[in-house]
């Protein structure tokens, strides 16, 4: 029987259909992926379909990856980026990405609340914690993640301090009396921390709509406790229903050890779809999206993510947990390593089945490939399993495939009574149900 939860969706304003060959395709749109009114067109549509929020990724960085045959080269701000389509919506949610490594929390703080003002309640913030960049902000090497996620701790603390210290009741307004503020509502927030020290307050009142919502993801151990113990909704990397159960069990278990509800809580995987008019059409942009990635470049990758080298290694060898190397080594990613390690230990899979992981090809994330029919009952399967709350939408191989996701998967979804027919409230916070 299917739950009546409603799911919470979110559509990511990257553009990952065109990943790998798909810009080679002369209807791709590629052209137009440098221009605010490319995404405000498909903004407008995930607002038309009723989706929760829009979200963009950030890269403070570029990697030679990044370079050469990819069309994802780079990013603008995702703040400012919102800013824009924040006066062509009404009300979609806008979540943008801010790291807590490379910023102040002075500036971030009013930053979200501007893009809070601009789109009358709609901003959210994804808080991430980088991977790499150091070297663009003279502060290299990378620390380390255990540093990176309590100087992130400090930095959220910080930031919410500073939105409470200008509060949206300061503002009086009073004609008669000459009062447009009370002074004495607005106060400094005086922090002294092991990373920062700020005195505040904020330069621009709350809005009356209430606090930002705060999104994070992370699915190492370090990254769990954080997000469970500050986030409304968790970006999680899940490629199997195995462990997306295993995930939500865990971050709903730590919510309530933070003294937290673990219903306040949101785990919505990355869902990368690729959508045909048969399985066939979909299993051919799914091959696309990925054949540009030679054996040598995802050895590279493995390497990279992990620290495991399988050059040499014929590709029906099976690797064993035995193979894995030091758990504490430094690698990329501990969320893909930590990921990788587990599967390997599991399944024992050949060197082929491990290139063509999705940690290694791109994606750690849940990769559903098929017809409407196929990718609608993966949805429902994760969603009856306690895997998932929602998902945000990653659409893969085509134009096609985001357009299919909208004017079929949706509706279907709406029928089921998954989904909402029509917007309850305004603003980001009413969307994901916080009081």
């Amino acid at each position: 029987m299917i739950s009546n939860r409603q799911l919470c969706i979110g559509l990511s304003l990257n553009a990952t259909w065109n990943k790998g060959d798909g810009w080679r395709d002369p209807d791709s749109g590629v052209e137009q992926t440098g221009t605010i009114d490319y995404y405000i067109h498909w903004a407008k549509i995930a607002e038309k379909f009723k989706l929760d929020f829009l979200f963009r990724a950030d890269y403070l960085y570029i990697s030679p990856q990044m370079l050469g045959d990819s069309s994802n080269f780079g990013s603008p701000d995702p703040t400012l980026f919102f800013a824009a389509i924040a006066r062509e919506t009404n009300r979609i949610g806008l979540v943008t990405t801010i790291s807590t490594t490379f910023n102040p929390p002075y500036v971030v703080a009013r930053q979200l609340q501007s893009l809070h003002w601009l789109s009358n309640g709609r901003a959210g913030w994804n808080i991430v914690t980088s991977i790499e960049g150091a070297d663009n902000f003279g502060n290299s090497p990378m620390p380390s993640p255990e540093e990176r996620y309590a100087k992130a701790m400090e930095f959220t603390e910080v930031v919410c301090k500073l939105w409470e210290s200008f509060p949206d009741e300061a503002i009086v307004i009073d004609r008669k009396s000459g009062l447009f503020s009370d002074k004495d509502k607005v106060t400094a927030i005086n922090h002294s921390g092991e990373f920062f020290n700020v005195k505040g307050p904020l330069t621009l009142p709350s809005h009356p709509s209430g606090s930002i919502p705060l999104f994070q993801a992370g699915a190492s151990d370090i990254g769990r406790n954080f997000s469970s113990s500050v986030a409304d909704a968790i970006f999680a990397a899940m490629p199997d229903l195995e462990s997306g159960v295993e995930l939500r069990n865990d971050l709903r278990r730590r919510a309530l050890e933070h003294g937290r509800d673990p219903n306040a809580i949101k785990v919505l995987p990355g869902l990368y779809f690729f959508l045909g008019d048969t399985y066939e059409e979909a299993l051919e942009l799914h091959k696309a999206a990925h054949s540009h990635l030679t054996l040598e470049r995802r050895h590279a990758s493995l390497q990279s993510v992990m620290g495991l080298d399988l050059t040499g290694y014929p590709l029906d060898q099976r690797v064993i947990a035995e193979m894995l190397p030091d758990p504490s080594q430094a690698v990329r990613s501990r969320t893909h390593a930590e990921l990788l390690r587990s599967f390997i230990t599991k399944y024992q899979p050949t060197v082929e089945e491990i290139l063509d992981r999705p940690e290694v090809v791109g994606s750690a994330h849940w990769v559903s490939v098929g017809t409407v029919e196929t990718v609608m009952n993966d949805i429902i399967e994760r969603l009856e399993a306690g895997a998932i709350d929602g998902f945000m939408a990653l659409p893969g191989g085509s134009e096609k495939s985001m357009e299919i996701f909208f004017e079929q998967l949706i509706p279907k979804l709406v029928e089921r009574g998954m989904f909402r027919s029509e917007y309850e409230g305004a603003t980001l916070r009413d969307h994901l149900g916080i009081s």
